[in-house]
């Protein structure tokens, strides 16, 4: 049975679990919302919920803790644990608590994998439409002047050039 025992497996080692749900915690602290599994979801809340209560503590400990938390001392995670104790840690400083929520989804195509955002309860609606990068428009080139005949220019019409003759 297994009473008091809430580590959900999700079919993997220790190792490959805490490797996946540190960069699902990664992510949302960079993106603001991720679109994962509801198992995954609901696997990552905790540990993103934790980042943020240390992020509420703001000290020197709290942040190598996240650090640990996160695994790789890489310059992303340093980036992200800055995120984390720079904005979200002091927009929840008011909440006690529940600083994320899942929202279903309904199943994936492919497999009918029950799908869900995760997503911080404090921040505005993410807009999921992607604006492409304005590209830089090279510099107008000088318009080319036309010559014009002498004939023209005098304000005669110019002759037509007699049609050559298809030769059969």
């Amino acid at each position: 049975m297994r009473h008091r025992n809430k580590t959900v497996k999700l079919g993997r080692t220790a190792e490959h679990r805490n490797a996946l749900l540190a960069n699902q915690a990664s992510s949302l602290i960079e993106h603001g919302r991720i679109k994962t599994t509801l198992a995954k979801a609901k696997a990552v809340r905790p540990i993103a919920e934790k980042l943020v209560t240390l992020a509420k503590r703001g000290d020197i400990h709290a942040r190598r803790t996240a650090l640990a938390l996160l695994h790789n001392n890489s310059t992303r995670t340093a980036t992200v644990v800055g995120k984390l104790f720079s904005e979200i840690g002091p927009r929840s400083a008011t909440r006690n608590g529940g600083y994320t929520r899942i929202i279903k989804l309904g199943p994936r195509a492919s497999d009918s994998a029950p799908m869900a955002y995760i997503e911080w309860v404090d921040i505005a609606v993410v807009d999921e439409t992607i604006v492409a990068p304005e590209t830089k428009k090279p510099p107008a080139k000088a318009a080319k002047v036309k010559e014009v005949p002498a004939a023209e220019a005098a304000g005669e019409k110019p002759k037509r050039a007699a049609k050559a003759k298809k030769e059969e």
